[in-house]
């Protein structure tokens, strides 16, 4: 099932194209990345597809429903902007009034404060919490009235580790409870570790959109391996796999080196002819590619800015 398909999308704000003729279509029950640098359009696709901003040409429809279907719209649980509460109010005031505000979902208030972990917080005041926990408010307060969509914009901006990666266990356990989740993002390993799916953005033009495995599988350097290596004697090193077949290129980084080589090398097969040539290595790490490699490749190295 489709849940979100948008067709040829376009936003001008004057002589800026800030999306040109996007289309894609978000699988059910898949977390779906919308992946792009700052400035990218990401943003002004959300805003479009909530009906926050008016497209200048092209269309959506969610689930089949319109872009003017207002009623399954309101169902959708949205987190677009940095999190908004009464500072002076505790956790379940907030919610409360988020639930009247909304019309629905002041019976889930017990519910969704557990979902995101902060029940044992829900009388204490919103200027108390961290940022990562103003983040997961905002998330409990998207969750009101169990929606079965979730739209999230950026929902680990600004946050240390410690607050990303609790975000990101909680996107995993909401999909895994079987919610569709849309979230854009410039985070590249985020995406990687928590999206099934992908759309990558660049300056409002559709680069590329499928599954994060399918994506990675269509590198053009997936045949090969880098491998980061060194050795007290990093020029001794080097000197051996020169001879090893196999090896396309050698590169300094640092104390490092860097081989980039064909598939069937493998890091036990390196270790071994290092050892059988008189070198002991005391670094060895073979990297696999990464959704960043993907991206860069997609992109170009160019930054947007």
């Amino acid at each position: 099932m489709v849940i979100l398909c948008i067709e040829n999308l376009t936003k001008n704000y004057k002589a800026v194209k800030a999306l040109d003729s996007v289309s894609f279509s978000v699988p059910a029950k898949t977390v779906f990345g919308i992946l792009g640098p700052n400035g990218s359009g990401k943003t002004t696709l959300l805003g479009i597809v909530m009906d926050v901003i008016k497209a200048s040409g092209g269309t959506y429809n969610w689930a089949g429903n319109s872009g003017e279907a207002n009623d399954f719209r309101k169902k959708i649980g949205t987190l677009l902007e940095t999190p908004n509460f009464y500072h002076y109010l505790s956790a379940e005031k907030n919610l409360q009034i988020a639930a009247k505000i909304k019309g629905r979902g002041e019976a889930d208030i017990e519910k969704v404060l557990k979902i995101v972990n902060l029940y044992e917080r829900k009388n204490s005041k919103f200027n108390t919490f961290s940022l990562g926990m103003k983040q997961r408010l905002a998330i409990a307060s998207a969750l009101l009235g169990d929606p079965d969509i979730l739209v999230f914009d950026e929902p680990t901006n600004g946050l240390d580790p410690a607050g990303i990666a609790e975000i990101r266990e909680l996107i995993k356990k909401l999909y895994i409870g079987g919610k569709t989740i849309i979230m854009a993002s410039h985070i590249l390993d985020e995406v990687e570790k928590v999206c099934t799916h992908v759309a990558i953005i660049q300056k409002g033009i559709l680069k590329s959109v499928g599954s994060v495995s399918d994506l990675m599988n269509l590198s053009t350097v997936s045949t090969n391996i880098l491998i980061e290596l060194s050795a007290t004697d990093n020029t001794a090193l080097k000197n051996i796999l020169q001879q090893l077949d196999g090896v396309l290129s050698i590169t300094a980084f640092g104390n490092d080196l860097h081989i980039n080589c064909i598939e069937s090398i493998t890091g036990e097969k390196l270790n071994r002819f290092c050892f059988e040539n008189g070198i002991s290595l005391n670094k060895l790490h073979v990297k696999r590619t990464t959704l960043e490699t993907r991206f860069l490749e997609i992109t170009g190295k160019q930054s947007d800015k």
